[in-house]
């Protein structure tokens, strides 16, 4: 009885021995644990590298051949191919920032300038009393000027009345300052010309309604040919129906839109 005790003592002692190294074992792995989080923490991600490798090896694996067979290089070689199939973007340094910060101010005074000369527009048609004749508007290009058909030409003519030139000349005072480009726009209704007219369309009536308004700034001392843009709409852009006279005249007009566009140095 008593050998039978003692060899059911030393099976459990030897039972209880054996289970010591996992003590050993969660201690290792906490401190691989440990250790991992702490390199984790100091690691930067580079997400493009990241993107780069990981697009590398989809290619690779998915021609079944093994990516990292094929490369004998070290893996800070690896690193450095990853990173240069990426086009880096470009680092601003101190000049582009300046001239950034430069051309911003710039667009901040030209709008600066529009909305005064807007301000000044209608500030002259009001005093004048000229709303049935003229019009002005901030819109998406830039700073519209309306001027009504009968002001400026006699009928299907394309000749400046006497009656328009202050009017032409008060805007050429106030544009002489601006940086902007500056689009004279001709329109018409949707009539055909009379028989016998000098132009052969409304395209060409448009046309030269506008030439008309563009050469007369050209005429007015220290205006710049470069400002200036003639475009002819015709009848394609109406701002009314074409169902009636009031509004036939409505369409029949000389636009003068200052843009937003700079004017560019050569």
């Amino acid at each position: 009885m008593q050998n039978v005790r003692r060899r059911g003592r030393k099976k459990q002692e030897s039972h209880e021995n054996n289970e010591r190294w996992l003590i050993t074992y969660s201690d290792l792995i906490t401190l691989l644990l440990i250790f991992f989080v702490i390199m984790y923490a100091m690691s930067k991600v580079d997400t493009q590298k990241y993107a780069s490798l990981a697009q590398s090896l989809h290619l690779q694996f998915a021609s079944g051949d093994s990516y990292l067979q094929k490369y004998q290089g070290s893996l800070s070689e690896l690193n450095g191919q990853a990173v240069n199939q990426q086009t880096a973007a470009p680092t601003p340094t101190p000049a582009s920032s300046s001239a950034v910060a430069d051309a911003e101010r710039e667009k901040l005074m030209r709008e600066q300038d529009l909305q005064d000369l807007l301000a000044k527009v209608n500030q002259y048609i009001s005093e004048n009393n000229l709303q049935a004749q003229v019009a002005a508007h901030d819109g998406q290009r830039g700073v519209v000027i309306k001027l009504n058909d009968l002001i400026l030409f006699d009928l299907g003519k394309a000749d400046l009345k006497s009656a328009s030139l202050p009017i032409l000349d008060k805007l050429a005072s106030l544009f002489k300052s601006l940086n902007t480009k500056v689009s004279i726009e001709g329109h018409t209704d949707d009539l055909p010309l009379q028989t016998g007219s000098f132009y052969k369309d409304n395209w060409g009536l448009s046309q030269a309604r506008s030439l008309s308004v563009l050469r007369h700034f050209l005429n007015t001392e220290g205006m710049w040919d470069k400002m200036f843009v003639s475009s002819a709409y015709a009848d394609t852009m109406p701002v009314a129906p074409n169902d009636s006279e009031d509004n036939r005249a409505k369409n029949r007009r000389v636009e003068i839109v200052v843009l937003r566009e700079p004017i560019k140095a050569e």
